[in-house]
């Protein structure tokens, strides 16, 4: 018998949910004002990005980004997305 993903998720814990692999996007971006600014983003993981100055702050602000939604949805009980299966 197959387990049911429920119970499979249920077995998950949290550092094994912070280390899954999510897909991160690094673009520059143009601000109204004119100056161009880096922003980091896990798509999969919706509300983990960050605008900084440099690639390396977006990227950093946008893993304690996707650190903190995972661990507000554990505490609530909230579904965590998963990412798209490998290629």
């Amino acid at each position: 018998m197959i387990p049911a993903m429920r119970d499979i998720l249920d077995d998950v814990t949290r550092d094994e949910y912070l280390r899954v692999p999510y897909v991160l996007v690094v673009e520059s971006v143009k601000t109204p004002d004119g100056d161009w600014r880096r922003r980091a983003s896990f798509p999969e993981l919706p509300g983990a990005s960050a605008v900084a100055d440099s690639a390396i702050d977006a990227m950093d602000r946008a893993d304690q980004r996707r650190v903190e939604i995972i661990l507000e949805r554990l505490a609530s009980g909230g579904m965590i997305p998963v990412p798209r299966p490998p290629l």
